[in-house]
């Protein structure tokens, strides 16, 4: 198959990138240390949050978080069907159960009122994940949580940069776990992070992280460490590497740049696509900052003479990559093997994901590609 001359992602990597990492495989040091200490102590300053948990995804993020909140078997997990299953998976192999509440239509985010419909009793933790960079309306889903004991794990995996109402994402849950993946905003190549006001949480999740240590290598092998050390509980293989926090310290040092960048390519894609009759653009909040991690627009099946999946079909044949966020959680066989939920249970969602396709974004992307990513939709769209 011929490469897209117009990819969905390409990562932005420069010789900065690139020489932090060589220098630091030239260090003789390749696993959990000091760049890793120094990543976490960016990131601490850069979300407002005083303690950050460098973790190897933001699925191990929100794993040990929900591990070190002792969340199992008899509680409730209450989240959105419209993420990525490790949202979800997390809770499952916690012994948990994942209750699902449905989305808003206008920016794909969980549904505050349908939150307070689902908890229960056993509700222990709400995780709203920030769709495509916007953030969920943070202040409702705590109202709702604080007075009722509830924890809330922000699955920031779309939206490191952003913010809510001038407080940056990190700075607002319980606990925070961002995604450092190759095609997220900044990257290590695969990495996470998690991030909290609680020091006794964040020092279990680091003792969690490195099968429950009560001394991690760097601590064991650095010149006065000590060889001895403890197994204080079980836990996991979660520690981010020293070269990938490397490229992650230089890729935060211009992350502020990148969604600069991205910002103006979703401002340019507004202004071309804004009269299309056939589309429904993001729905965003202005009193936000918006990382822009995806550009989703929605296909108007029921009006349009081209429906979503031929959209996607055509714009690959012009050499256009796209993507499509996401699948609900209930439409996959491992959830329906769980028999908590049918098809029809979650409308909005579902209709959301029948229209929906993620058009390509990445800070290298130009204005004429924009344009052209535009203009072919225009074509397609209009049936000729």
């Amino acid at each position: 198959m011929a490469e897209f001359h117009i990819p969905f992602f390409r990562p932005a990597i420069d010789e900065d990138d690139i020489q932090a990492v060589v220098e630091t495989l030239r260090s003789g040091w390749l696993t959990t240390a000091g760049n890793v200490k120094a990543l976490e102590a960016e990131l601490a300053a850069y979300v407002q949050a005083p303690f950050v948990n460098a973790v190897n995804s933001a699925t191990a993020a929100m794993h040990l978080a929900l591990a070190a909140w002792d969340i199992g078997p008899g509680d409730e997990v209450l989240t959105t069907p419209y993420t990525f299953s490790a949202t979800a998976t997390v809770v499952v192999h916690l012994g948990a159960t994942p209750v699902l509440a449905d989305i808003r239509a206008h920016d794909f985010n969980i549904d505050p009122a349908e939150i307070e419909r689902r908890i229960t009793p056993r509700t222990k933790v709400i995780i709203p994940v920030h769709f495509a960079g916007e953030s969920c309306a943070m202040d409702e889903i705590m109202a709702l949580a604080r007075p009722r004991g509830i924890k809330v794990l922000e699955d920031a995996a779309h939206a490191i940069g952003s913010m809510y109402r001038g407080r940056m994402i990190g700075s607002i849950g319980d606990a925070t776990a961002f995604s450092f993946y190759a095609t997220k905003n900044m990257t290590t190549g695969e990495g996470g992070a998690v991030a909290s006001f609680d020091e006794a949480f964040s020092e279990r999740v680091r003792r969690l992280t490195l099968h429950g240590m009560s001394k991690d290598a760097w601590n064991r092998y650095d010149a006065g460490g000590s060889w001895r050390y403890d197994i204080v509980e079980f836990g996991f293989k979660d520690n981010l590497t020293d070269f990938a926090a490397a490229l992650g310290r230089s890729q935060l040092a211009k992350l502020d740049q990148l969604t600069e960048r991205r910002t103006a390519l979703a401002q340019r894609y507004f202004a071309n696509l804004r009269d299309e009759e056939h589309l429904i653009l993001p729905g965003f909040s202005e009193e936000n900052r918006q990382a822009w991690h995806l550009f989703v627009v929605r296909v108007r099946n029921e009006s349009s003479p081209v429906p979503r999946d031929d959209v996607i079909r055509q714009l690959a044949a012009r050499g256009i990559g796209t993507s499509v966020h996401f699948i609900p959680l209930h439409y996959h066989t491992a959830y329906r093997k769980l028999g908590h939920w049918r098809d029809g249970d979650f409308p909005v969602a579902e209709k959301a994901f029948e229209g929906a396709i993620s058009l390509p974004l990445f800070p290298d992307m130009t204005i004429v590609q924009v344009d052209e990513v535009c203009e072919a939709l225009r074509e397609i769209l209009s049936g000729v």
